[in-house]
């Protein structure tokens, strides 16, 4: 059989792709490099190949389903609404059924299973706190780069896991700490947890949650990403409503249930991205909105806030009511090139990717830039350099709030 994992490509889904093109366009590496197997179009061709028998799992399959950002892009851009995120996630996760490997290996049991233990995340989270304050993060073999892009990690090491904070009553939020996220990106969740304190929510962080498996997916780790998800499910399973502040995780927690996992479904329509809470916030009164105060602060889309979850206008919004002046850094354009781990399988087109954005950027004229996904944050920093801020939508308005009390 062409196929060998529990859940490969389903035929109805890639039988939906109608060659029209409009993907095209919007492809961030097809607009790279011009080459049809760099496209969806032409990745959906590759792998109704393999489906019907025409071609196998081999090293160019292996090329041309990796090479995707998984940005999504094209599924906004889809008249067929053709679910393409699920169809690669199949399609990578065939590849490395298929094609074993020790890289693929490593990386299963970093991204499902490391990323799953807090004491490790912990660890290392110590680690490089060490090596930024010694200025020796960059220096690291392969992941130095990117890493040069990671917020100045504060020490001791902060954590919401586990915590409550709000008075009792009224409606509960849980927010979800994801994994790196929560010693990294520790500013982000204090402003999160102190808006929606101020919203009038009661917001605790089961210390029970776990990683939310995209970056598991992403790399065709399926079993183990839906082994997080069960976990999630079940941690989960009594929140009113569960606030994410990483644009990525949302949008994976927001497709659980896809392959079938009890409660999922209902686990997904109870999750939000942090922008849509505290939007509606604002708009109903329950947090204010701000005196103009005539900055401007540029915007950047991340893909799984846009084509993940449809997320647009909130980001915007908040802006807007925390007095600044929108500019759009590039309105239709590409993926910055973060996209998880692809930037180390595929350093040379994230920086491209990156250095294209970053350039959208100066054009505004503005050193302020708002971000709401911790990855897409970390490409800016980098690829932009010394001399900009790029920070959440949320902890622009939390902090610009703080001025007003």
């Amino acid at each position: 059989m062409a196929w060998m994992t529990d859940h490969p490509p389903v035929a109805a889904d890639l039988d939906s792709c109608v060659t029209c093109g409009l993907c095209l366009p919007v492809c961030p590496t097809f607009r790279l490099t011009g080459d049809e197997s760099a496209s969806p179009r032409g990745r959906l061709a590759a792998i109704s190949s393999v489906g019907e028998g025409l071609a196998g799992v081999d090293q160019r399959f292996d090329e041309v389903t990796s090479f995707c950002l998984q940005c999504r892009a094209c599924e906004t851009a889809c008249p067929s609404m053709v679910p393409y995120g699920r169809i690669i996630e199949a399609a990578r996760a065939e590849a490395v059924a298929q094609r074993p490997n020790r890289r693929a290996k490593l990386e299963g049991l970093v991204l499902g299973r490391a990323l799953a233990m807090p004491w490790i995340l912990r660890s290392v989270s110590l680690v490089v706190a060490a090596l930024q304050r010694l200025r020796l993060l960059r220096f690291l073999p392969v992941v130095g780069r990117p890493a040069s892009g990671l917020r100045r990690i504060p020490l001791p090491l902060h954590s919401a896991r586990g915590g409550s904070w709000g008075r009792t009553g009224g409606r509960r939020a849980t927010l979800f700490v994801g994994c790196v996220a929560d010693p990294w990106f520790s500013g982000t969740h204090r402003a999160s947890i102190e808006l929606l304190v101020a919203a009038g929510f009661r917001v605790d962080a089961n210390p029970s949650q776990t990683c939310c498996g995209a970056l598991a997916a992403h790399g065709g780790h399926l079993d183990e990403s839906r082994r997080l998800a069960s976990r999630n499910v079940m941690a989960l399973a009594e929140a009113d409503l569960i606030v994410v502040d990483v644009a990525g995780c949302g949008a994976h927690l927001k497709g659980y249930g896809a392959d079938g996992t009890t409660g999922a479904t209902a686990f997904s329509e109870r999750v939000r991205d942090i922008t849509e809470v505290v939007w509606s916030a604002i708009d109903d009164g329950r947090l204010p909105k701000l005196a103009r105060n005539g900055e401007v602060v540029a915007v950047q889309d991340p893909c799984h806030l846009e084509h993940g979850q449809g997320i647009m206008d909130q980001p915007r919004s908040i802006l807007e009511a925390a007095g600044y002046t929108v500019a759009d850094v590039d309105p239709g354009g590409l993926c910055c090139g973060a996209a998880g781990v692809y930037q180390l399988a595929y350093p040379e087109t994230s920086m491209e990717l990156g250095e294209a954005k970053a350039s959208k950027v100066r054009a505004t004229g503005t050193t302020l830039v708002a971000s709401a996904n911790a990855g897409c944050e970390m490409q800016l920093r980098r690829s932009l350099g010394a001399g900009f801020r790029v920070a959440h939508p949320v902890e622009i308005y939390w902090e610009a709030w703080l001025a007003t009390r």
